[in-house]
């Protein structure tokens, strides 16, 4: 049998040692440009878990995550967003962060199934974005799809944690400094990307990428709305 080349560990940030922090930092500043280690760390305390991914003893992806409640119209509904997620390149084709956080969003749905659940994500690269048709059927904004029902539950988280730089008109937090954009040769597209429908409806929505602008992204976690792989995946996780 061929062993998995792979690990994965959920943990909390509040949890995570100084090491694991700083390694963090360091895959992101070594794709990051227009920031800090300092900024890097500040942003990771706001979040309550981290997904790290290894290859060996070296970190080389992650992704972090805060989920909290809302009422929205007249419902209780609860939010999974999404933080910043990094892999470094020698890696992109590994799939233990997709498949592994597709079970957490399993196991965040067990704790209160009753309660709608939305993925808030936004996204910064063109290679982020194409994570959302990878586990959802549908989602908002979408190429071809037309989900302007999740545009205002969008507009409404946008605005809560970025007043002064969300814009509704564009659905893009259209940061007036950076707060970190991709390194150029990491940010654009390869040409045999570009025919793409999702990486150029991107490149559309979201032209000021490179300055670190962020599309905002809403994502219904539902049964009815997931992949086959992606709802084999969620349906083991949320029963356990």
């Amino acid at each position: 049998m061929v062993q998995d080349p792979y690990s994965t560990v959920f943990a909390r940030v509040s949890a995570l040692d100084e090491a694991a922090r700083l390694a963090m930092a360091g895959l992101y500043l070594a794709n990051y440009d227009g920031t800090s280690e300092a900024l890097f760390l500040s942003d990771l305390a706001k979040k309550d878990e981290a997904l790290l991914v290894y290859s060996g003893h070296q970190l080389v992806g992650f992704t972090t995550l805060m989920v909290f409640e809302r009422e929205w119209r007249s419902e209780r509904i609860r939010v999974v967003y999404s933080g910043d997620t990094v892999v470094d390149r020698a890696h992109w084709g590994q799939q233990a962060l997709a498949f592994d956080w597709i079970g957490r969003m399993g196991g965040i749905k067990r704790e209160r199934p009753d309660v709608p659940l939305y993925w808030f994500l936004l996204v910064k690269g063109h290679r982020t974005y194409r994570y959302l048709p990878l586990f959802g059927k549908s989602f908002h904004p979408h190429w071809s799809v037309d989900r302007s029902d999740l545009k205002p539950l969008a507009d409404a988280l946008a605005t809560e944690m970025f007043p002064d730089d969300y814009n509704p008109a564009t659905g893009v937090v259209e940061f007036r400094r950076s707060r970190g954009h991709l390194k150029a040769d990491i940010a654009l597209p390869a040409p045999s990307d570009l025919d793409r429908q999702d990486v150029s409806f991107f490149l559309q929505r979201n032209p000021g990428f490179q300055r670190g602008h962020e599309l905002v992204c809403v994502c219904e976690v539902e049964m009815h709305n997931m992949k086959p792989l992606t709802l084999k995946l969620f349906e083991k996780a949320r029963n356990g």
